[in-house]
C-alpha cells in the first residue's frame, strides 16, 4: 500500500455517497473516510467531485470519483458498475443527492420544476437505493446498509414548499419499505433528517425563512460537521442493528411545538 501513498484501511469497507462535491455530502465523505471506508463518491459536476477525491488520497485514503446523473437510469447502472468493478462491493451507501425548488404557491410552481425535484430527490434516491440493494444481495459476505438523508421536511413542511415536501415524504415511505424488504438479504435501510445544518445551499436562511405565520425569520443553524458524524455512527452499527429513523437539528430551529 505504500507504493500508491495509501494507508491501510481502519476496516477496508467501501461506501459510496452521492451528491459527494459539496455541502452535506462532502462532509460525510470526510467523515467516513477518517472511519477507514474506501470512498466512491458521486455527483453531477466534476470539478468538485475529482477535487474532493485529490484532497483524499493526498491524505492517505483510497477514493474514486464518478460523475453520475441521479436522475438517469443509464447513469446511476454506469455509476454501480464502476462501484463493482473498482472494490468489488458496496457495504455502505448515502443518498445525499437533492435539490429544491423556488418557495412560491403553487400555481406559480413552473411543472418542469416540479419534476425536476421529484427526478432528483425520489427517482434518484430509488434508483441509487435499486442499485445498491442489486449488488448488497448478490456479494459475498451478503448484506451492506442504506442510509436515505431525509429532511424535517418529510414531517413537517415549511410554506410554499410543495415539491420539496413531498419529495421528502416520498423517501420517508421508500425507507421504510427497504428497511422490511431487507431484512432477508441482511441490507439495513435508515434515514436521517437533518434540519439547519449550515452549507453553501443552506446559507440563504441565516438572511431569513418565510414562517408558517407569514413572517420571516432568521432561524438557528447547526455545523455540517454534526451531521456528517451522526451518518458516520449510522454507518458503524453492526448490520444487525440499525437507525431506522434519526433527526439532527439546530437546538432551537422551529420545528418542536409551534415554531
Amino acid at each position: 500500500m505504500s507504493d500508491n501513498n495509501l494507508t491501510t484501511p481502519a476496516h477496508g469497507k467501501i461506501a459510496l455517497v452521492t451528491g459527494a462535491g459539496s455541502g452535506i455530502g462532502r462532509a460525510v465523505a470526510l467523515e467516513l473516510a477518517a472511519d477507514g471506508y474506501r470512498l466512491a463518491l458521486a455527483g453531477r459536476r466534476v470539478e468538485p467531485l475529482e477535487a474532493l477525491a485529490q484532497e483524499l488520497r493526498a491524505q492517505g485514503h483510497d477514493a474514486v470519483a464518478i460523475p453520475t446523473d441521479v436522475r438517469d437510469q443509464a447513469s446511476v447502472d454506469a455509476l454501480f458498475t464502476t462501484v463493482e468493478e473498482v472494490y468489488g462491493r458496496l457495504d455502505v451507501i448515502f443518498n445525499n443527492a437533492g435539490i429544491g425548488a423556488k418557495a412560491v404557491p403553487i400555481d406559480e410552481l413552473p411543472v418542469e420544476d416540479w419534476l425536476n425535484v421529484i427526478n432528483t430527490n425520489v427517482t434518484g434516491v430509488y434508483l441509487c437505493s435499486r442499485g445498491a440493494f442489486a449488488l448488497m444481495r448478490r456479494q459475498q459476505p451478503q448484506g451492506g446498509r442504506i442510509i436515505n438523508n431525509g429532511s424535517i421536511s418529510a414531517h413537517t413542511p415549511r410554506p410554499f414548499s410543495a415539491p420539496y415536501t413531498a419529495s421528502k415524504h416520498a423517501v420517508l415511505g421508500l425507507t421504510k419499505t427497504l428497511a422490511l424488504d431487507g431484512r432477508a438479504f441482511n441490507i439495513a435501510v435508515g434515514q436521517i433528517d437533518i434540519g439547519n445544518a449550515l452549507t453553501e445551499l443552506s446559507a440563504r436562511m441565516t438572511k431569513g425563512v418565510l414562517q408558517a405565520n407569514g413572517t420571516t425569520a432568521v432561524e438557528p443553524m447547526c455545523d455540517v460537521k454534526d451531521v456528517a458524524e451522526a451518518v458516520r455512527y449510522m454507518a458503524s452499527l453492526p448490520l444487525s442493528a440499525n437507525v431506522l429513523n434519526m433527526t439532527v437539528m439546530a437546538t432551537n430551529m422551529p420545528f418542536a411545538g409551534r415554531g
